[in-house]
This record gives structure tokens, sequence and C-alpha cells, in this order.
């Protein structure tokens, strides 16, 4: 046996509860239930007291399945000035029909009416609120809440780049280049190492190297301690780790390449300026300008890879910014050409670029620089994700 209701939670004052003579003399016939409580209680002229109950009343209520009110609360007595409207119909043959009038505590009063049926419910009871969020935050709309929890999108892995720690992997080094790396005096570069190879440390230039005893690499007032710099040239393991570097890059280069389905096709016509990307893979045949800022919004396992089939440039002082979490280690710029930073731009994530990259005067990067040619450097400050 089960008993199906219509629950009204109603704040504000109202006149007196009616019910009407035909719902009662239906009651034992009708499967529905009706339960209503209002949050005060009033006379017909508004300023009465307690619960009046008129059978010579024939106003219908409405039909059992009627849209439900709105409300952002449960259907309890503790609850006032919300309204939640609960309906639920049931099979045809009823056994029992009660009437109970209860007055409630602090002077308000419950009217209900519970029909007994002999079959199960077909309906379930439905609520536009519930008085338990779970540590949400409501937004004041039936059924919707809102978290300080970041809602990641699934899009693509990130591309690989190897351990931090393992000088054998492109993952160990801020800047890694093939054939040179040059920087006008000023810059300062930590959170990784740096790296050429096949090239020799003669192509390594305005560092001011400072070769260590072993022979096995070299420091500079450049690169922030502990970090490092690596030539082909230098003594074991240094040789074997950069070839093994390299190909990772190149390998990185390749899978970031390679990645489909895209997400966005020649967006905007290469031009990002002014634009809020979301997660996933973009490809351009085209080259890539910003020449306005771009903003990189999600969560911080969010990934974002961008093909390119030509350059990438960045304006003058204009900047990638990452929002809502997302994190430079995850941002992929994969470009065919070279890549241009501007004098005093500052850029996200990481560059993988199959000719040079050029870092202007003042230019700024948060994430790695990896070339297979070189990578060119004037007064920038550079630092790994």
């Amino acid at each position: 046996m089960s008993v199906n209701k219509t629950n009204i939670v109603s704040g504000g004052r109202r006149g007196p509860q009616h019910i009407p003579l035909f719902l009662l003399l239906a009651a034992g016939c009708n499967s529905d239930e009706l339960v209503t409580s209002s949050g005060s209680q009033v006379s017909d002229s508004g300023t009465g007291s307690g619960t009046e109950f008129d059978p010579s009343l024939d106003t219908a209520p409405g039909p059992s399945n009627a849209p439900t009110s709105s409300g952002g609360a449960d259907a309890s007595d503790s609850h006032n000035g919300d309204t939640t409207v609960g309906i639920s119909d049931s099979q045809s043959g009823t056994a029992s029909t009660a009437i109970d009038i209860d007055g409630t505590s602090g002077g308000e009063d419950t009217t209900s009416i519970e029909t007994s049926t002999g079959d199960d419910t077909t309906g379930g009871e439905t609520s536009t609120g519930d008085d338990t969020t779970g540590g949400d935050t409501s937004t004041g709309e039936p059924g919707t809440s809102t978290t300080d929890e970041c809602t990641a999108k699934i899009g693509p892995d990130p591309v690989y780049l190897g351990a931090e720690d393992d000088l054998g992997t492109a993952g160990a080094y801020v800047l890694l280049a093939q054939a040179a790396i040059t920087n006008v005096p000023g810059s300062s570069i930590g959170g990784g190492h740096v790296g050429v190879s096949p090239a020799a440390s003669t192509s390594i230039t305005g560092f001011g190297l400072l070769l260590e005893p072993a022979g096995a690499y070299s420091t500079s007032s450049a690169v922030v301690a502990p970090w490092r710099i690596y030539a082909a040239e230098y003594t074991l393991p240094t040789p074997p780790n950069l070839t093994t570097a390299i190909l990772g890059m190149q390998a990185a280069y390749t899978d970031a390449a390679g990645r489909v389905p895209t997400d966005h096709l020649n967006l905007a016509n290469g031009n990002l300026g002014g634009l809020t990307l979301e997660p996933g893979i973009y490809t351009w045949g085209t080259s890539v300008y910003i020449p306005n800022d771009v903003t990189l919004e999600g969560c911080a396992d969010d990934v974002w890879i961008f093909q390119i089939s030509n350059d990438l440039i960045v304006s003058t002082d204009m900047s990638v910014i990452l929002s809502g979490g997302a994190q430079a280690k995850n941002v992929f710029w994969q470009l065919a050409g070279q890549a241009t930073i501007q004098v005093g731009a500052h850029f996200e994530g990481v560059i993988l670029s199959k000719t040079g990259i050029t870092f202007q005067t003042g230019a700024t990067l948060n994430g790695r620089a990896m070339a297979q040619t070189m990578i060119a450097l004037d007064m920038n400050a550079v630092t790994a994700p």
C-alpha cells in the first residue's frame, strides 16, 4: 500500500484554507492526494487566525499533474516564504481515505488529505528544491547550484616531454635547440636546464659560460642555480643525454602536429586578439597572430594544442593569459614556421618550433622553448612551469 501526496508550501499571508465538498466526496475514488501547508494563518479578511474548513465552496483545485510552482526549499513546516510543489500519480483502486486537520507549532495550520490506495504508485514526487546542498552554493534557481571547483573539459592528452629530473628527456630543459642559443646579457632563465645539440658550446653566446672542472656542464649568471647549460661536446654523460633529449623534442613536435580530430579549424583566420579559448585542439593552415591579449580559460588538468602551419607572432606588450586554473605546462604551440615574441610581450606554454624562436627585448615566457634550429634571447625572463 502506498500513499501519494501533492505538497504545496506557500509563504506570506493568505485567507483560510478551504477544502471543497466534492473533493472530500471524491477522495474515496481519486488516487491523488492533496497536502496543503501554509506558512501563516489568516481569516477571510486577512486578519483572522485558525484553519477553517468550508465544504460549501465548490471551486475545484487544479489537476494533480499541474506545473510545479517555483521554490528553493523542501516542503516542510520549517521553511516559510518559499513554494514547493510535489506531485505523484497512482493507479486506481482506493482502500481507505483519511482526512487530518492538525495545527502546527508556532500558530501555523496544516491541512492534509491523504488517500491510501491498494495499488503501487506510478508517479514520483517532484521537488523544486532541496534542503541539503552538500557544500554547494545555491544560485537561487531551482535545481541549479555552483561550486568553487572547476569542471574540467574532456580534451586531448598532454604532449609528453619526459621527466623534469631526467637529463635524457626534453622535459628537463627550459631552452633546447639543435643549432644555437644566443643571448643579449640581462636575461634570467630558471626552472630547467639549457641544452644545445648537435651544435657545440660555441653556438651558445652571450651567457659567459663557466665550464665546471669535469667538463660535463657549464654555469652562467643568466641561468639561475641549480640549473645548468649542456652542449654536445661536453664530457659523458652529456652527449648521449642531449641526443635522446633532442629526439624527445622532435617526437613531441610530431605528436602535437599529428593530433586529430581538431576542435577548431582556422579559427578567426589566425587572429586570436581579444579571444577567450577553451581547451582543445586548434588547427591553422596559416600563420597565427596575437595583436591583443588572448585568454586561455580552463582547469588545471585541461590541455590546449595549437597546430600552426606557418609563423606565430605576438605583438608588442601583448600577453597570453591563463585563467580559471589553466597551467602553462598543458599548453602546446606546435608551429612549422618561426615564433616571434615581440618587445615586452608575455607568453605562456611550450613552444615546439620546426625552425626558430625569437624573444625580443624584455619579452617573457612562462613555459619552455624548443627549436629545431635556434633560439634568440634579448634580456628576457624565462621560467619553466
